[in-house]
């Protein structure tokens, strides 16, 4: 649950962020009605059943939402080493040119992997930054005094346009959302505070 980090809102407030145990926590001790809940990761509102005790609400999570999915059968393979077959479908000249590299398939696939990972990720954690950022701001901005040009600004990585834009916002919605969007403009890692 750790790697996961939720943020809980009621109304244009702050009330707790954290992992799923400790926000679930938080919204017990406060009571839970007009809260509204969601993953920074990914900025889209997390769906809860907050009957019973923190920990009956936490068993009723599906596991993708606090942890790994669980895990795929396990066949022939590497499975100390986490290897998990899957099929690959691919052209005779793809089997023939990845049968003449050092190594043979496997090894030429897993760095053609991670050369591509290497490559797109700033690209892909800038678009995941504006996607999570743009779906918070949707639902708690969205009805926000320069809502739409700030949407705008984020995706055009225009960070001095989108904090004058989100300045007049109430300081929680404000800050949360800036803090989703840090990536979007290469701000580098931050602390929400």
């Amino acid at each position: 649950m750790a790697d996961f980090h939720w943020t809980a809102f009621r109304g244009e407030n702050r009330i707790a962020g954290g992992s799923p145990a400790e926000v679930i926590t938080a919204i017990k001790a406060g009571g839970h009605e007009g809260v509204l809940v969601f993953d920074d990761a990914t900025g889209k509102p997390v769906d809860l059943d907050l009957r019973g005790t923190p920990e009956d609400c936490l068993g009723r999570l599906p596991t993708d939402a606090v942890g790994p999915v669980a895990p795929v059968e396990r066949r022939p393979g590497r499975p100390k080493l986490g290897v998990v077959p899957r099929e690959v479908t691919l052209l005779p000249r793809h089997w023939e040119w990845l049968a003449r590299q050092p190594g043979g398939a496997s090894v030429a696939l897993r760095k053609l992997v991670d050369a591509a990972r290497a490559a797109s990720s700033s690209g892909d954690d800038r678009r995941r930054a504006q996607e999570a950022a743009d779906r918070f701001m949707r639902a708690l901005g969205g009805d926000r005094p320069g809502y739409e040009d700030a949407a705008r600004a984020l995706y055009a990585g225009q960070e001095d346009r989108f904090k004058e834009l989100t300045e007049s916002w109430p300081k929680d919605v404000r800050d949360h959302a800036r803090y989703l969007a840090r990536a979007a403009f290469d701000a580098g890692p931050a602390v929400e505070k």
